[in-house]
């Protein structure tokens, strides 16, 4: 099974997480101090927001699968598509141990496609001092140059 995975920062945790809890209908299956995440059955999303320094808004999206094997049909997708990706492998990111692959899209936003294997205590292999989220320097994944529309 696959879940969209959407990331947004925030510049205010606790207004936000009582917006989204009211909206989802719904406390957060994991909150930090820095950090809260919804694993949303309807619709089928992790939805997550942290508080880091970065601008407000979507930070990244992503694929988050639960085996290997969805993992690599993911992976083979992008490579099909035609897009740059960045295999990161497994690292620790907003609090818990993933295997990921990142790519942009033709508009340049981070799209990840992962599967986790465990949680983790910090939110990055930074440790908690780390600012923002874990998406790696985007500027070394080329962006498509002759995407279409839609």
């Amino acid at each position: 099974m696959k879940r969209l995975h959407i990331h947004v920062s925030v510049d205010d945790l606790s207004q936000s997480i009582r917006f989204y809890s009211a909206l989802f209908g719904c406390e957060p299956a994991k909150q930090k101090r820095d950090y809260a995440k919804w694993m949303l059955d309807d619709p089928k999303v992790n939805f997550a927001i942290s508080a880091r320094g970065a601008k407000a808004g979507i930070d990244h999206l992503g694929i988050q699968v639960e085996e290997g094997g969805e993992l690599e049909e993911v992976r083979e997708r992008l490579k099909k598509a035609d897009l740059h990706t960045f295999a990161e492998g497994e690292t620790t990111c907003c609090y818990a141990k993933s295997d990921k692959t990142w790519v942009k899209d033709p508009s340049g936003i981070a799209w990840e496609a992962y599967q986790t294997m465990a949680e983790a205590a910090f939110f990055n292999e930074a440790g908690l001092n780390a600012t923002a989220c874990c998406a790696p320097e985007m500027a070394s994944i080329e962006t498509p140059v002759n995407s279409g529309c839609c």
